[in-house]
């Protein structure tokens, strides 16, 4: 019986957990970038622009997960664009989070139907809930200070 047989599968196992735990704890190593997209709320009532904001897109399961948690602040006209696969009701928490935001919830056909003031990271995590099939995030007071509400639309472009 070949003794190195149970000292390569231990060795594979010992690295596959390392890997598993860098990657629990540093995300991002598997972001290597984020697509961008103009995004323009507008009044419901009148269509007016009430202000545009340039997004990051987390599309995917990763890019959802860290969010902004690896990003020291946003300016007035950033934020990132949370794009699931459909509509429905979302959760969102401040992991690791260094400022406050607003939580903009947005149905399928862009539609505004919650916005949610989120304050940094508490223990426990405080759960900001809405329903959706994107949701922006964007510096906190970004809604007030621009007039959106529900109701409002969002509109952008995805690649």
């Amino acid at each position: 019986m070949n003794r190195r047989f149970p000292a390569l599968t231990t060795a594979a196992i010992v690295v596959f957990v390392v890997a598993a735990l860098v990657i629990a704890t540093a995300p991002t190593i598997l972001i290597s970038s984020y697509d961008t997209t103009t995004v323009e709320a507008t009044d419901a009532e009148t269509g007016e622009t009430l202000a545009t904001v340039e997004a990051r897109i987390a599309d995917g399961p990763m890019k959802r997960y860290v969010g902004l948690s690896t990003t020291d602040e946003l300016a007035d006209d950033e934020g990132m664009l949370f794009v699931h696969g459909e509509s429905g009701e979302h959760d969102y928490v401040m992991r690791d989070m260094a400022f406050a935001i607003d939580i903009v919830f947005v149905a399928a056909d862009g539609e505004i139907t919650e916005i949610r003031e989120a304050e940094p990271e508490s223990r426990p995590l405080t759960t900001y809930e809405g329903t959706g099939q994107y949701v922006l995030e964007v510096p906190r007071g970004w809604s007030a200070d621009n007039g959106v509400e529900p109701g409002d639309s969002l509109e952008f472009e995805l690649p």
